[in-house]
């Protein structure tokens, strides 16, 4: 269980993602952040969230925000993914699950009739101060990234 909460310092984390090494939220400060979950590279949800950060790509830059996709796949996954879809952001790979636990993301699911352990598709704001400030859960792909651009312009 993690103890994040709203309008608290998000503590340093190190993931190794498609552009090196980062250490989130630190080495983004002064920007905004957006980290999304997402259970695994390729799957059609999993791909429709990447398109639908890209094709909205330069309003979050325009927002001052950068763009992280965290999964459990390795980093070659990560690479074919981003290279596929021309993600124009970093994606993490989190295979011990520390990221994952930090903000809480797995969960129990039902898969075809069976319970399994996975990522539930979740979305986190941090601020320019490395503070987290809105959280989105049990995301829906349609409309997601409508709403987040809305948040950030209000």
């Amino acid at each position: 269980m993690s103890d994040l909460q709203i309008n608290k310092t998000v503590p340093s984390l190190v993931l190794d993602g498609t552009n090196g090494s980062i250490t989130i939220p630190s080495d983004v400060k002064g920007k905004k952040l957006i980290i999304y979950f997402y259970p695994k590279d390729s799957t059609p949800g999993c791909t429709n969230e990447g398109v639908a950060f890209t094709e909205a790509y330069s309003q979050f830059k325009d927002l001052n925000v950068e763009i992280y996709g965290v999964s459990r796949d390795s980093i070659k996954s990560h690479e074919n993914f981003k290279k596929k879809y021309n993600f124009p952001f970093n994606l993490l790979s989190d295979p011990d699950e520390l990221a994952c636990n930090l903000f809480n993301v797995i969960k129990m699911k039902n898969m075809y009739g069976k319970k399994v352990r996975g990522i539930e598709r979740s979305t986190f704001l941090i601020n320019e101060k490395g503070e987290l400030i809105k959280e989105w859960r049990a995301v829906k792909v349609n409309d997601h990234i409508q709403q987040i651009l809305e948040f950030l312009k209000n």
